[in-house]
């Protein structure tokens, strides 16, 4: 099995990228390529997207867990980078080196989280609405239900009063 990165764009402009473990390239980048071209986006070569990303350890935990001033102790003394104030959630990001320490440090001060995971995050992102808001939803769920796709990244933002308006 080879691991293989695949890079594209989305209705609006998104940015994708796609993390892919399979037993043939060239069918797998067949397939993958069929789908964004069925589904209103296009393939780019290696590099085009990939600079848009950062890899980052990412922890979600629940604002009814912790208050942000004691959480932003133990977290900053751990090596995070960054602690975000959500609507009810932190959401805190790190260098993937720094990951394990912080996860210890969650778990020493009895913190729990939603979510822990190493992942490539956007540094900018962009905002879509409409029928690209749509697009880029279908596009990203089919990409995510190929067999070989083990993760899919993409800088789209889009409002949750939208979000839930395509449900």
């Amino acid at each position: 099995y080879e691991e293989v990165t695949y890079e594209g764009y989305g209705p609006g402009g998104v940015a994708i990228l796609v993390e892919v473990v399979t037993d043939n390239k060239n069918r797998a980048s067949s397939e993958i390529r069929n789908i964004f071209s069925k589904k209103g986006g296009n393939m780019a070569g290696a590099g085009a997207v990939s600079w848009i990303f950062e890899k980052k350890g990412y922890f979600v935990i629940d604002k009814k867990a912790i208050s942000e001033d004691k959480l932003m102790d133990i977290v900053l003394e751990a090596g995070a980078e960054d602690l975000a104030n959500e609507d009810a959630t932190y959401e805190v990001k790190s260098n993937p080196a720094d990951f394990e320490k912080l996860r210890k440090a969650l778990e020493a001060g009895g913190i729990k989280y939603e979510s822990a995971e190493i992942t490539s995050l956007p540094k900018n992102t962009v905002a879509l609405a409409g029928e690209d808001a749509k697009q880029i939803l279908a596009l990203v769920e089919a990409i995510e239900e190929h067999e070989d796709v083990q993760n899919v990244y993409a800088n789209f933002d889009i409002p949750d009063e939208i979000l839930k308006s395509l449900e």
